[in-house]
């Protein structure tokens, strides 16, 4: 089987835990490889995602590295036979590959929580708000590249209006809700927006105000998606530009607590509809 060019995110991750696994117990390559019964080149490439492994081999070498974490296991295995080819696929050679890279990620996460402070987050945005963004872009985007973008964004609110939508918070600075991108139409439409999607069964939306006492603020943007089982949370940086994803357990406890902090220092939801109604009579 011919190996990988560029290996998704999705397959990255399960590369890198299946590296972290043998680490954890303390093997080389080659022990790895001759416990399987394969050459050293074939670990390393798995651990490289440049090649795909079976759910026989995985569990194969799960039991080689001790691990008896049933949960994880089950799950690398769905990561690694999983054929889904989702809408994003339509993108790629359009558009960096971090943006699809999300949009998988998203379609596989079990939780999505938010936070923005200079904009309203992506999976919110009307067309128009996101159209106004890539347009104040620099370098600017030709045409065709900057609709792309946009229909890449509105595509992605599918992870919300799906049959089965995923449960999604975000936690949204005041600032962000006053910044005018692009017309008064289309923060005041985006309000509108925002304030009808708050009212849905499985997303929800928190404000912190600009007058909210003790609160020094973090000031990064940040989504956390949560995996089938904890260990395979990922925290992705989200900007107009591109992705960074982060999945070291160190980072992601740092940015849970951040998240933590953030939630009990913003507006409870019913408190924040209220707010959002009122600011959207202002504009």
């Amino acid at each position: 089987m011919a190996l990988r060019r560029e290996p998704t995110a999705r397959q990255m991750r399960l590369a890198i835990e299946l590296r972290r696994l043998r680490d954890s117990a303390g093997l080389a390559t080659r022990e790895a490889a001759a416990l399987l019964g394969v050459s050293s080149a074939q670990i390393s490439q798995i651990e490289m995602g440049l090649a795909g492994v079976s759910e026989k081999r995985l569990r194969r070498l799960a039991g080689n590295y001790a691990c008896t974490d049933q949960a994880l296991i089950n799950a690398l295995v769905a990561m690694a036979t999983d054929r889904t080819r989702g809408w994003w696929e339509e993108y790629r050679g359009l558009l960096p590959t971090p943006f699809l890279d999300l949009a998988e990620l998203e379609h596989h996460a079990t939780f999505l929580r938010e936070v923005q402070f200079m904009y309203i987050p992506g999976p919110l945005q009307t067309e128009d708000y996101a159209r106004a963004i890539y347009t104040d872009r620099v370098p600017e985007l030709p045409d065709e590249d900057l609709e792309s973008r946009v229909r890449h964004r509105m595509q992605r609110k599918v992870v919300l209006d799906g049959d089965e939508p995923t449960p999604y918070e975000a936690i949204i600075h005041e600032a962000a809700l006053r910044i005018r991108v692009g017309k008064r139409a289309t923060l005041r439409a985006q309000l509108a927006d925002l304030l009808e999607r708050s009212a849905a069964d499985r997303t929800t939306v928190r404000v912190i105000p600009f007058d909210l006492e003790g609160f020094g603020g973090s000031w990064r943007p940040m989504m956390v998606a949560s995996g089938a089982v904890p260990k395979l949370d990922t925290a992705v940086d989200d900007s107009p530009h591109t992705a960074v994803f982060i999945n070291s357990d160190a980072q992601l406890s740092v940015l849970r607590t951040l998240l933590r902090r953030l939630e009990a220092a913003s507006l409870d939801p019913a408190r924040s509809r209220d707010f959002i109604h009122s600011l959207a009579k202002e504009v």
